[in-house]
C-alpha cells in the first residue's frame, strides 16, 4: 500500500501511541464491542501505531451469512469484506491508543469499493489497512483497506469512521 500523505503521524494529542504491534482475540474483544456472529477479525498484527495494521479473517462455512449467500455456494457478502476491514482499523487505532472498554466505531462513508474474487469458506482473508487521516485525539478518521486471499486482491474500499470515545475506558 502506498506510504505517502499517511495523516495518523501526527501525534499533538493528549491520546499517545502505545507499543503495540500484535492484537489476539481477546485484546480485539476488548477493544471491539462486536460479538458473534459479527466480529470479523481474529487477528491484528503488524500494528505501526495508527498508520497501518493487518487484520486476519479466518472464514469457516459455519458464519450465519453462508446459509443465504448462497446456499449450495457460499460466497462471503461484500459488505462484510469491508467491515471486516473497518474493524481491522478499529482494532488498530484502539491497541495503538489504549483504549478499550468498548469503543464505538461508526462507518461515516465507504467510498471506491470494488470486489475482485470471491471469497469463500477456508479461505484465509487477509486484510491491510492504512490511515489517510486522522490523529490521536480526533473523531473523524479515513481509511483505505485491501483484502487478499493467497495474495490475490479480493476487495478495496476507501473509508471514513467516528471515533465514539465517551464511553471508553
Amino acid at each position: 500500500m502506498d506510504q505517502g500523505g499517511v495523516g495518523a503521524a501526527e501525534q499533538d494529542s493528549t491520546l499517545p501511541e502505545t507499543a503495540v504491534t500484535v492484537a489476539d482475540i481477546q485484546t480485539i474483544q476488548a477493544i471491539l464491542p462486536h460479538r458473534y456472529p459479527f466480529l470479523l477479525v481474529d487477528r491484528v498484527e503488524g500494528i505501526e501505531g495508527t498508520r497501518r495494521a493487518r487484520g486476519i479473517k479466518n472464514v469457516t462455512a459455519n458464519e450465519p451469512h453462508f446459509q443465504g449467500h448462497f446456499p449450495g455456494q457460499p460466497i462471503m457478502p461484500g459488505v462484510t469484506i469491508v467491515e471486516a476491514m473497518a474493524q481491522t482499523a478499529g482494532v488498530m487505532i484502539g491497541a495503538s491508543l489504549g483504549l478499550g472498554g468498548g469503543v464505538l466505531i461508526y462507518f461515516m462513508a465507504i467510498d471506491n469499493a470494488r470486489f475482485r474474487r470471491k471469497v469463500v469458506p477456508g479461505d484465509r482473508l487477509v486484510m491491510d489497512v492504512e490511515t489517510l487521516r486522522g490523529k490521536p485525539g480526533g473523531k473523524v478518521w479515513r481509511f483505505r483497506g485491501e483484502a487478499r486471499v493467497d495474495g490475490e486482491l479480493a476487495a478495496e474500499a476507501e473509508f471514513m469512521a467516528m471515533l465514539d470515545l465517551k464511553d471508553a475506558g
